[in-house]
């Protein structure tokens, strides 16, 4: 079980350290650790969904036996995106426990937990590795193999209605939406959607096998075969989300991806938020395009900016809205547009940002190409080195932090360094203005890269540079 640790979202690690009677201990440990916050009266009632890679259903099986071990009662969603399946556990104010790898290979899987409040914590996290240890090392320890069958819940078909109910049945009249699906847990609902708000929406390369869609390290396959798409279609606009559907992917008419952080803008604009929560790898246009009233920074991670937004709303903030540099938004406060409301959902959400960047496409008649270039965000870009094990990655990033020498010479070829922000990896600010920031990735071994230019040329030229940089280091 030597690769299963909690990363930014969950629980994550190889899919032979995860099935079996891992996937049971933790699950058992999770529901432990609810029980014991339990103050009387709590319904005994756990929800379960899962994604479409080919471990997920084995892995759900022995999740199901430890809840019924555990004495709850199993409630199984299917095969249905992330934010649905919380939605429905936050509804019954009951627990709830997603298969899941997200983005990451199909060699890989994990759980993503949800207490009766919603997502987990990171004190949560202390507490379930605590209560999964004692379990391990009980005598004897409980066994995976007892099963137990569980309730059917369409949880879909509530998470398809909250959008409907709240966007006007022709939000998406006249535009052309192609719709990347892939592997992805979304790829039906988002055909629905689109075309239940009035547009046209076009199917693309569904997959029978697990496709790893990283919506902010993009394949270049993947890149390259949007923008087929775009030059060969009349589309508005290609859309699709990564495995669990909790991070949205949207390119323009001409094939171009946005980022995250900038699609999270359009939808703070769109939806007349006025308070962002957003990780340090948010670019510097979160503050610079004056969209918000107040701006937060955390930590990467979605704890970390629901921490975020509890804390701005105890200061008084009021539309809040958090998302991060994959884009995956998560909604704060409740919206009420033209008698329609919206209540809040602090869980990362993929259609949120698409179907509201996509009704602001057609209310303002202007292509999306148009709306980004609104917001001047300045040139970004992502990318990843993979297989970097922790511990290089680790060293790596605290030589840069600590060992001046080191950085100065590191960073020579690309400039001098201006500023140093130690909050999550090391991100430094050079003497002309680029940006460059490294981090370790809290769900694979990965070693990732971020990048601020006033080009897109040289924004192109520093990530390659700090890319090949930094793999000479962990890898030399």
């Amino acid at each position: 079980m030597d690769s299963l640790k909690f990363g930014t979202s969950g629980l994550r690690g190889l899919v032979r350290d995860l099935t079996g009677w891992p996937s049971f201990g933790y699950t058992l440990a999770f529901l432990r650790h609810v029980r014991a916050g339990d103050t009387g009266g709590a319904e005994q009632m756990v929800f379960f969904g899962r994604d479409l890679r080919a471990s997920s259903p084995e892995i759900l099986r022995a999740c199901i036996a430890a809840a019924h071990h555990a004495g709850f009662r199993a409630v199984d969603c299917g095969a249905v995106p992330t934010p649905a399946l919380a939605l429905a556990a936050m509804h019954h104010r009951c627990p709830a426990v997603m298969i899941t790898g997200s983005h990451i290979p199909d060699d890989r899987n994990g759980l993503k937990f949800y207490s009766r409040a919603g997502e987990i914590t990171k004190d949560d996290e202390a507490g379930i590795a605590a209560q999964f240890a004692a379990i391990a090392a009980a005598t004897p320890r409980p066994d995976a193999a007892a099963g137990g069958q569980a309730a059917a819940s369409d949880a879909m078909a509530a998470f398809a209605e909250r959008y409907t109910g709240f966007f006007v049945p022709d939000a998406l009249a006249g535009l052309s939406v192609g719709v990347f699906q892939h592997s992805s847990v979304a790829r039906d609902l988002l055909v629905d959607l689109v075309t239940a708000l009035g547009g046209t929406a076009a199917p693309l390369a569904r997959s029978d096998s697990f496709v790893p869609v990283d919506t902010e390290a993009h394949r270049p396959e993947d890149v390259k075969q949007i923008c087929d798409w775009a030059a060969a279609g009349d589309f508005d606009a290609i859309v699709s989300t990564d495995g669990d559907g909790d991070r949205p992917l949207v390119a323009d008419a001409q094939g171009t991806i946005l980022r995250g952080d900038v699609l999270g803008l359009l939808t703070t604009r769109a939806l007349g938020l006025r308070t962002i929560v957003t990780p340090v790898t948010s670019s510097s246009a979160i503050e610079s395009s004056g969209i918000a009233e107040k701006v937060v920074r955390t930590k990467v991670g979605s704890p970390f900016v629901i921490a975020g937004m509890a804390e701005a709303a105890g200061e008084g903030a009021e539309g809040i809205v958090g998302f991060e540099a994959n884009g995956g938004l998560l909604l704060g406060s409740a919206v009420t547009r033209d008698g329609r409301s919206l209540p809040a959902l602090p869980t990362r959400d993929s259609v949120l940002p698409i179907l509201a960047t996509l009704a602001m496409v057609r209310s303002r008649g202007t292509g999306l190409k148009g709306l980004v270039a609104e917001l001047n965000a300045g040139h970004a870009a992502a990318h990843r080195l993979q297989e970097v094990p922790q511990g290089q990655s680790a060293a790596f990033l605290r030589r840069l932090c600590e060992d001046r020498a080191f950085r100065d010479d590191f960073f020579a070829p690309a400039g001098t360094v201006a500023s140093l922000d130690a909050l999550d990896g090391v991100r430094v600010i050079l003497s002309d203005g680029p940006v460059v920031h490294f981090r370790a990735s809290g769900n694979a071994p990965e070693l990732r890269c971020y990048v601020e230019a006033g080009s897109e040329a040289k924004a192109a030229e520093l990530l390659a540079w700090g890319l090949a940089a930094a793999e000479a280091k962990v890898r030399g």
